[in-house]
């Protein structure tokens, strides 16, 4: 072999080696869109979080009682609207439902909810009326025209509205209006609350003195009455409470009575709480005995709200003696 041959052969074999040892150029993905298309991010849609007035966020420091309080609602309400198993656990961010929830309209008594109209037939005439009720069963075999069968016809369709039509109902005769007797003179009733009170007739809590007035907008949603401990604390209404313990910040030993779906009223630094949680209670029955919890002084610091909303207890409760 010459040199010549040895160099072709040598070039040769460096070209196979060349191929064999090749790797694939990595394959790349791209959109199916045309020249010029900007690349496809998949986003991931948010849940919307609930808003309005039916629903409040929670903030630092903030309790399920505070909040339901605020509200005037029942804590075990809110915690039912919201799945809550644990009252004492709610995250500052979480959004509450602090209303009711709205429930689906359901039918009337002996009402099945289903609404049952007749079908229309695609000739578009309405089925015919029969004394029994609307008829359903298929037309008999159809007759050939004549002027017979016309006249048929037309004395069925006779008949048939003289068995749907309706029967007028007897007139009544008039009866003599009695002759009206004078109107007794009205007697006036005691006043016992004051025209802002709706339907609670309130009564003071306790006896002492005032010592602290409500600050509209203030630090005092409510008043501070003068109290000894031990001394009695009565419920300013009727009502059912919704709330006894110490679960809220700077009330001490608290009593909340919910009187109707707009008022309640609260009872705090008591010392000893006489009522429970779902008991039903009158005016004047003795809930408490006033103390110092949560308080520099023993008093009875007391709220009413007005759906939610403290408002001035002095406006509602009659005039001290």
């Amino acid at each position: 072999m010459n040199l010549k041959t040895a160099l072709v052969c040598a070039l040769a074999a460096g070209l196979l080696a060349a191929c064999a040892s090749k790797t694939s150029a990595p394959v790349i993905e791209r959109s199916t869109g045309g020249p010029g298309t900007a690349p496809v991010t998949s986003v991931t849609a948010k849940p919307a979080v609930p808003a309005g007035p039916d629903y409040y966020t929670v903030k630092r420091g903030e309790t399920l009682y505070g909040i339901a309080l605020d509200h005037g609602q029942d804590y075990r309400d809110v915690a039912a609207w919201n799945n809550l198993t644990n009252v004492n656990v709610i995250q500052v961010g979480q959004v509450l439902r602090v209303t009711p929830p709205n429930g689906a309209a359901q039918p009337a008594a002996g009402e099945s909810g289903v609404v049952v109209r007749p079908i229309v037939p695609p000739g578009g005439e309405a089925p015919v009326a029969q004394a029994g009720g609307l008829k359903t069963e298929p037309n008999g075999a159809k007759r050939p025209y004549s002027e017979e069968a016309l006249v048929l016809a037309q004395k069925e369709a006779t008949r048939t509205a003289v068995a749907v039509a309706p029967v007028a109902p007897p007139v009544a005769k008039p009866v003599d209006k009695p002759v009206d007797k004078p109107a007794d003179k009205p007697v006036d009733k005691p006043a016992d609350k004051p025209a802002e009170g709706d339907d609670v007739v309130w009564a003071w809590p306790a006896s002492g003195k005032l010592i602290a007035n409500f600050s509209e907008g203030g630090t005092n949603k409510g008043v501070d009455i003068a109290a000894k401990v031990g001394e009695p604390v009565l419920a300013a209404g009727p009502g059912k409470v919704v709330y006894s313990g110490q679960g809220l910040r700077g009330y001490g030993r608290l009593i909340i009575i919910k009187h109707n779906n707009t008022f309640l009223s609260a009872y705090a630094h008591n010392s000893q709480l006489m009522v429970k949680e779902g008991q039903t209670v009158t005016k004047g029955q003795k809930i408490a005995e006033a103390g110092n919890t949560d308080s520099d002084v023993p008093k009875l610091h007391f709220e009413i709200r007005r759906q939610g909303k403290p408002v001035d207890p002095v406006k509602y409760l009659p005039e001290q003696r």
